[in-house]
């Protein structure tokens, strides 16, 4: 399959396997909305419609759907209609003689330059929620405040152990945030102080967003997960883990989290995600059947590579942090939906559910720098020098998340998730 309408390279994240949706707009027409990457430029997909790309789509009012300034509409009319868009849209991009591609007289009237896009959250985010599916991440975390002996909490191994995180903090790449300021307790033999987080650290996740909900009170299957996960991003759960240390017993995170969340605003779909399938971690012991569904034959995990840099505040180039996998994630995403859903609690168009931080089994995958200074203990070397060195973020440092899927001959990527962490504001209390 081969792009025809515009050019797009080898390396590029936006092949035409790829397809990501997203929220854009210009200087020229600021109002948002529906975008496809593909290559350098952004299909415009209100314009596509009303050229009549989509007519043929029973249950898709393109015109007013591709519209809006969120995808919520979108994501909530489900897998079959996304894939007849997605189909009309390769089509369209690879076939010289499709009708509509002759009506467009040029690639401007229905595309822009990526780099002349200002891009926002695709979906209006009612909930969020944040899950903890990464073995690894989970058996380091307890190692260093647990002791290896109990490093996993008895319930781990049994459920996909999540937390009700702040949409209202979720924010799109690109958007800078202040160091939280919180309580503290560097003295476990003194009382607490406020003041600015002094261990603030990244965390390398990524993120479904829901498509068509359920009713309260119905649960979903597994089989019903797979189609209502509309698509992934990356996060950035950013973690003030000294101000999380202090409050998190008994109700887990919560102003140690809530300040801040960054995604990709690039949304790639499952369908684009299907050719890199692979088998998620051998679960032991054996889920119980709601998580496990009636085939072993299905292929749950996902190989997605992904990285971390960082741009130190006094440096000029980005060093590598971290390379992980999404393949590493113990909890599958369809289990992490199911898991949500089966105490009946109903789910909505452009929810978000983070993976958790995605650590793997060897010091350079992972995934936050808690576990890579290990609690602080260890310098992070970020150049060969060792002149510059860090055990938690410093402000105005600047955080990269990437990732892709790698084929022969194409590539399916999710751009870019980045976020500068600015100085703490000052209080008057």
């Amino acid at each position: 399959m081969k792009c025809t309408f515009v050019e797009v390279a080898p390396e590029s994240d936006f092949s035409v396997q790829n397809l990501p949706y997203g929220i854009y707009s210009t200087d020229s027409k600021p109002v948002p909305r529906v975008g496809v990457a593909i290559g350098s430029v952004v299909l415009d997909m209100h314009a596509l419609a009303t050229y009549g790309l989509f007519d043929k789509v029973e249950g898709l009012a393109a015109v007013q759907v591709f519209n809006q300034p969120q995808l919520n509409n979108f994501m909530e009319l489900g897998r079959s209609i996304w894939r007849q868009v997605r189909s009309i849209l390769q089509n369209f991009l690879c076939n010289d003689d499709n009708a509509v591609r002759k009506l467009v007289s040029d690639v401007e009237s229905v595309a822009v330059p990526l780099c002349n896009v200002h891009m926002h959250l695709p979906a209006q985010i009612g909930d969020y929620t944040d899950f903890y599916a990464s073995r690894e991440h989970a058996t380091n975390v307890g190692m260093m405040f647990r002791g290896k002996d109990n490093a996993l909490m008895p319930n781990w191994t049994h459920l996909p152990v999540g937390y009700h995180g702040r949409a209202s903090s979720v924010v799109v790449s690109g958007t800078p945030l202040h160091r939280p300021n919180g309580q503290r307790r560097p003295d476990p033999n003194k009382p607490p102080v406020f003041g600015p987080s002094m261990r603030l650290d990244y965390e390398l996740e990524m993120a479904f967003f829901v498509g068509p909900g359920n009713a309260q009170g119905s649960p979903l299957s597994l089989e019903q997960a797979e189609e209502r996960i509309f698509g992934l991003v990356l996060m950035n759960d950013w973690s003030a883990r000294d101000i999380q240390a202090w409050e998190y017993v008994p109700l887990g995170p919560f102003l140690g989290k809530s300040f801040g969340t960054t995604i990709s605003p690039w949304v790639v779909t499952m369908d684009a995600l299907e050719p890199f399938r692979v088998a998620q971690p051998t679960q032991d012991p054996t889920p119980l059947p709601y998580l496990r569904g009636p085939s072993t034959a299905v292929l749950a995990g996902y190989d997605i590579n992904l990285q971390v840099h960082i741009k130190p505040h006094n440096d000029e180039k980005f060093h590598l942090l971290t390379q992980s996998n999404l393949k590493h994630m113990y909890w599958s995403l369809r289990q992490q939906l199911v898991h949500h859903a089966i105490n009946g609690c109903n789910m909505r168009p452009g929810d978000l559910c983070g993976t958790g931080t995605i650590s793997g089994p060897t010091k350079e995958s992972f995934g936050s720098m808690l576990e890579l200074s290990w609690s602080g203990q260890t310098e992070i070397s970020l150049d060969k020098s060792g002149g510059i060195t860090r055990k938690f973020i410093e402000d105005n440092d600047v955080i990269r998340l990437t990732g892709y899927c790698q084929a022969d001959d194409f590539r399916v990527g999710f751009g870019e998730c980045i976020g500068q962490i600015l100085p703490a504001k000052d209080l008057v209390l």
